[in-house]
C-alpha cells in the first residue's frame, strides 16, 4: 500500500475510529498463528474467563497486558499465538443456572441431568457471545481459530487421561475424609475455596456425667449441635487431673449413649478444661484422633445442613435452629452451665457465602506431596518458572511446601464427570478412559471434577495434548508468559505448574507476570455490595478502548494494585487527543508525500537531528522496559517523548522550514516528521491499537496494517550527540526566558532585550548557529550572544548549562525579590549537588550501575556545580 487519504477528521472521536477496525484486523487474519513457520514461535494462553457473566475491569487489565506483549512480539517478527478460551466454572455456572430455573418455578431435579446440562450449555453459548463481543471492543489480538473451552471434547479427553494416569500411579485415591462442605450448593470445596471471616460466636461449657456416677467431666465447644455425634471424650495421657479417668465412660447428654474417655497427645492440657469432645464425622482433627482410637463415625447432619435421624428429636431442623433449641434444652437440664462470648474465625464458601461445615464424606483426592515436591524442586533449576515481580515466588513456594491433599470431586452436574464406575453387585471400582465393556452392569460416579482440575491443564490441553505429536503442542508448548492476578497463584498458577511438569516434563510457561487487583479511588476492593464496580464497556463508550487500555497498562508497577479513576482515564484521553492533533497537523503539511518519497539524506536542522536522536533513545528504552514488563515506565517514556519532545518542541520548530521558502529543507523536515510519527505510532501501537492504526493508515506507509509492521529498532547513524546537546541548551534557554517573562507578566508578544553570556566561545558559536530558533521562540528586540557580556543591575537572570541568560527589565523588577528568587534557585541546586554526590559516594551504586549511568551522574554533578556557582556570583553582584 502506497499512501492513504492524507486528511483526518478535525475531532478525535474514539468511537468513530474504533468502528469496524477490529473486523478489518480479523479479515486480514493478522492474529492467526502459524502462517510463517520460519519465524520463532511465541505463545500465550489467555486465563479463561468464567462463562458466568460479563468481563470486569480485572479482565480488561489482564487481557490488555497480554495484548501489549503479543502485539509487540508479533511486530518483532515472532510467530505469535495468543490462544483464547473460557472456563466452564462448575459451581459458579451451575448456581447461576439453578437460580434462573428457580425464577421459572422449576429445579435441576425436575429437569433431570440431561435436560439440565442442555440448559447450562445454552447459558454458556449466550455468555460466550457476550465475552467475545467484549474482547472485540477491547481490540484483543486473539487467534479465534484456536479458541477452546474447558469442557470441550478435546479437554475432556485430556482430563480423563490425567485422571487415569494419576490414579494408576497411586496419586488419585478415594476415601472417607472430613472435607469442607457447602450446604447451600451441596458440594465439597477444596481448602482454597473457603474464605475465613471473624464471626462473633460463643464457647458453650458442658458437663458430661461419668457413667459410674462419680462426678462429671467438663468440655467446651463452639458447635454444640455436633455433640449429638460425639463418640468419645479425649484427655492428655499425662494430665494429672484426668489420667485416672482414661478407660472409663461418660453418658452423652440428650442421647444417653455411653462413650469412652481416651488418652491422646493431641489434647492441649493448657487449653480450656484440658478435656475435649470428639466428633469424628464433623471435625478434621477429631477424624484423625478417631482413626487412632478406632472410634465410630456418626454423621448427624444432611447434605443441606439440616439435622438427620441420628440427631433424634432435632431431626429435620436447620443446623443453626438445632443449635438454639439444643442449647436451651441443655441449659434446662443443667448440662450447659456457662456461655462465654468468643470471636472466632469461621469458614465461608467462596461461591455461595454459606458457613462451611466440616463434614464426613467419601470423595476423590489428589495425593499432593510427590507432585508438589517436583514443582518446588524445579524452582532451584535453570528452567524454573520466573515470577515477575520475583517476591511472588516465595508466596508460591510457601503454599507448595505446606500443601494438603486436594479434594477434586464435586457434587455437581456441570463439569467433567469422574471417569470411575462402580459394579452394581460387587461394588468393585473401575477407573478408565472409557466405560467398562459390560457397561450395563456398571454405574458411573455421578460427581464431576473440581473446575481447577481441568483449568490446571490449560497450557497444554489447549494445544492438542494428550496427542504429543499435535502440531500446536510441538510448536507452541511450553508457553512464554502467563499474565494473572496474585489472587489466583494458589488456585491456578501452582496447579498448572505441577500438572505441566508431571505430564509434559516441562514448565508450562517461562514467566508469570503478576498484577494486583483493581480498586476504587479510595483503595477499596470493587464489589457488588459496595456498588463501586465499574463496567469496562461503559468506560470504552465514554473514552474509547485506547484510553482505558493505556491507563490500565501504565497505571501501576508489576504486582501492585491499581486504583481506578475516571479522571485518570480522561487525562489519557487528553494524551490521545494531543497525538491526534499533532498527527493531523503533520498530515496537513505532508503535501501528498508518499512512502517512496521519504528522504532522510538531506541536510538536517539541529531539531531534525535531535528528534531522531531522541527517537533512538526512546526506542531503546521502551523495548528494554517492555521486555521486563515495566509498562508503567514504558508509558512514562512514551508520554514524555510524544508530549514534550515531538508535540511541544519538534513540531513547533518544524514550522520554521515548513512555512519557509527553502524547498529542500521543507522536504527533509516533512520526511523526518513522517518517519518519526510512523516509528512513534509503532511504539505506541500495542497500547493504543485503534488510534495508532488510524493515524498510520493516513501517514505515508507501506504494508496493509500497523499490526504486522516491524517493531522500531534504533538506527545508529541517526544518533547525533552534539545536536542533542545543542538542542538541550536551546530548550533550557527558551524555557528560562519564558519563565522570566511570566514572572514579571511580560507576554511573548512584547519584545524584550536578551543577552546571553556564555562560558566559552564554543557555546557562543553553537548558539549563534541556531540563532533563528532563539529569535523565533523568545521574541527579542535585541539579541546578543558572547562571552564578554555583563549583566545590568536591573535585570532578571537565569543560569543554564554553560551560559547565563540576562533580560534587562528596567522598572519591572524588584532587586530584593530577584535576590530572594535566586537564593531559592541556589538552594535547589545545592540539594541537587548533594544528592548526586551522595549517589556517587555510594559504593553499591558505583559497583552495580552501568558505566554510562555513572558517567551521566558525573556530568550532572559538574553541570549543577557550575550553575550553582553562576547563581552565587549573580547574587553577589546584585547585593553589590
Amino acid at each position: 500500500m502506497d499512501t492513504n487519504e492524507q486528511t483526518m477528521p478535525t475531532k478525535y472521536d474514539p468511537s468513530a475510529i474504533e468502528k469496524g477496525r477490529y473486523d478489518f484486523w480479523l479479515k486480514g487474519k493478522y492474529f492467526e498463528a502459524g502462517g510463517d513457520q520460519t519465524k520463532q514461535p511465541y505463545s500465550v494462553v489467555i486465563p479463561p474467563p468464567n462463562v458466568t457473566g460479563r468481563l470486569h475491569l480485572g479482565h480488561a487489565w489482564d487481557t490488555t497486558l497480554q495484548d501489549i506483549v503479543t502485539r509487540m512480539k508479533r511486530m518483532q517478527g515472532y510467530d505469535v499465538l495468543w490462544l483464547p478460551g473460557m472456563d466452564h466454572a462448575g459451581i459458579a455456572t451451575q448456581a447461576k443456572v439453578e437460580a434462573k430455573l428457580r425464577e421459572q418455578g422449576t429445579s435441576r431435579y425436575d429437569l433431570g441431568r440431561e435436560k439440565f446440562l442442555e440448559e447450562t450449555w445454552k447459558w454458556k453459548e449466550e455468555y460466550a457471545d457476550f465475552i467475545r463481543s467484549q474482547w472485540a471492543k477491547m481490540g484483543l489480538g486473539l487467534d479465534y481459530s484456536r479458541e477452546r473451552f474447558t469442557l470441550d471434547e478435546g479437554l475432556n479427553k485430556a482430563v480423563r487421561e490425567v485422571f487415569v494416569k494419576l490414579y494408576k500411579k497411586g496419586l488419585i485415591y478415594r476415601g472417607e475424609y472430613i472435607i469442607n462442605w457447602d450446604p447451600a450448593t451441596k458440594t465439597a470445596l477444596s481448602d482454597i475455596e473457603v474464605i475465613y471471616k471473624d464471626v462473633q460466636g460463643a464457647f458453650y461449657h458442658l458437663r458430661y456425667p461419668l457413667a459410674d456416677g462419680s462426678g462429671s467431666i467438663e468440655i467446651a465447644t463452639t458447635r454444640p449441635e455436633t455433640m449429638l455425634g460425639d463418640t468419645a471424650v479425649a484427655v492428655h495421657p499425662e494430665d494429672e487431673r484426668y489420667k485416672h479417668l482414661i478407660g472409663k465412660t461418660v453418658i452423652l447428654p440428650i442421647t444417653n449413649r455411653e462413650i469412652p474417655i481416651v488418652g491422646d497427645d493431641y489434647v492441649d492440657m493448657e487449653f480450656g478444661s484440658g478435656a475435649v469432645k470428639i466428633t469424628p464425622a464433623h471435625d478434621p482433627n477429631d477424624f484423625e484422633l478417631g482413626n487412632r482410637h478406632n472410634l465410630e463415625r456418626i454423621l448427624v447432619m444432611n447434605e443441606d445442613g439440616t439435622m438427620n435421624e441420628k440427631a433424634l428429636q432435632y431431626n429435620g431442623m436447620d443446623r443453626f435452629e438445632c443449635r438454639k433449641k439444643l442449647v436451651k434444652d441443655l441449659q434446662e437440664s443443667g448440662v450447659l452451665f456457662k456461655i462465654e462470648d468468643h470471636m472466632h474465625s469461621v469458614g465461608h464458601s467462596e461461591r455461595s457465602g454459606a458457613v462451611v461445615e466440616p463434614y464426613l464424606s467419601t470423595q476423590w483426592f489428589v495425593k499432593m506431596q510427590p507432585l508438589a515436591d517436583a514443582a518446588v524442586d524445579l524452582q532451584s533449576k535453570e528452567e524454573k518458572v520466573h515470577f515477575v515481580p520475583d517476591r511472588f515466588e516465595k508466596t508460591y513456594l510457601h503454599w507448595m511446601e505446606n500443601i494438603r491433599d486436594w479434594c477434586i470431586s464435586r457434587q455437581l452436574w456441570w463439569g467433567h464427570r469422574i471417569p470411575a464406575w462402580y459394579h452394581k453387585e460387587t461394588k468393585e471400582v473401575y477407573v478408565g478412559l472409557e466405560a467398562p465393556e459390560d457397561s450395563e452392569n456398571w454405574e458411573q460416579d455421578s460427581d464431576v471434577l473440581d473446575t481447577w482440575f481441568s483449568s490446571a491443564l490449560w497450557p497444554f490441553s489447549t494445544m492438542g495434548w494428550p496427542d504429543e505429536n499435535a502440531e500446536d503442542f510441538k510448536r507452541y508448548y511450553s508457553t512464554d508468559v502467563l499474565v494473572t492476578g496474585y489472587d489466583i497463584i494458589f488456585f491456578w498458577v501452582s496447579r498448572m505448574i505441577f500438572q505441566g511438569l508431571e505430564f509434559t516434563g516441562e514448565r508450562p510457561f517461562k514467566d508469570v507476570l503478576i498484577h494486583g487487583l483493581i480498586r476504587d479511588e479510595q483503595g477499596r476492593k470493587m464489589s457488588k455490595s459496595l456498588g463501586n464496580g465499574v463496567d469496562p464497556m461503559d468506560v470504552i463508550d465514554k473514552y474509547g478502548a485506547d484510553s482505558l487500555r493505556y491507563f490500565l497498562a501504565t497505571g501501576s508497577s508489576p504486582g501492585q494494585d491499581l486504583r481506578f479513576s475516571y479522571e485518570k482515564v480522561e487525562s489519557t484521553w487528553n494524551f490521545a487527543n494531543k497525538i491526534w492533533n499533532a498527527s493531523r497537523f503533520a498530515l496537513m503539511n505532508m503535501d501528498g508525500m508518499t512512502y517512496d518519497e521519504l528522504d532522510l539524506s538531506g541536510e538536517k536542522s539541529v531539531a531534525d537531528k535531535w528528534i531522531l536522536t531522541r527517537l533512538n533513545e526512546t526506542i531503546e528504552d521502551v523495548t528494554q522496559l517492555a521486555d521486563r514488563y515495566e509498562f508503567g515506565e514504558v508509558g512514562r517514556h512514551l508520554y514524555n517523548f510524544i508530549w514534550d519532545d515531538v508535540c511541544d518542541w519538534y513540531i513547533e520548530m518544524a514550522k520554521l522550514p515548513l512555512y519557509g521558502e527553502d524547498e529542500a529543507a521543507k522536504k527533509t523536515t516533512r520526511s523526518v516528521l513522517a518517519y518519526v510519527l510512523d516509528q512513534t505510532m509503532r511504539l505506541l501501537h500495542p497500547f493504543m491499537p485503534f488510534l495508532t492504526e488510524e493515524i498510520w493508515q493516513h501517514l505515508p506507509h507501506e504494508g496493509e496494517s500497523i499490526t504486522i509492521s516491524s517493531w522500531p529498532v534504533p538506527v545508529p547513524e541517526h544518533t547525533d550527540k552534539e545536536a542533542a546537546a545543542d538542542m538541550k541548551l536551546l530548550v533550557e534557554l527558551i524555557r528560562s526566558v519564558r519563565n522570566i517573562r511570566s514572572e514579571v507578566n511580560t507576554p511573548m508578544s512584547k519584545q524584550v532585550e536578551l543577552y546571553i553570556k556564555t562560558s566559552t566561545e564554543d557555546i557562543a558559536g553553537r548558539l549563534e548557529k541556531n540563532r533563528s530558533y532563539v529569535e523565533r521562540f523568545t521574541n527579542p528586540s535585541t539579541l546578543k550572544i558572547g562571552t564578554d557580556i555583563t549583566a545590568a543591575d536591573k535585570a532578571m537572570t537565569a543560569v543554564v548549562t554553560g551560559a547565563e541568560v540576562i533580560l534587562p527589565l528596567e522598572g519591572l523588577i524588584n532587586i530584593d525579590e530577584e535576590i530572594a528568587r535566586l537564593q531559592k534557585e541556589f538552594d535547589k541546586l545545592t540539594k541537587e549537588v548533594e544528592r548526586v554526590q551522595k549517589k556517587l559516594g555510594n559504593e553499591g551504586f558505583i559497583k552495580k550501575a552501568p558505566e554510562h549511568v555513572i558517567e551521566e551522574e558525573r556530568g550532572k554533578e559538574k553541570d549543577y556545580t557550575a550553575k550553582r556557582e553562576a547563581v552565587r556570583q549573580r547574587i553577589a553582584e546584585l547585593k553589590g
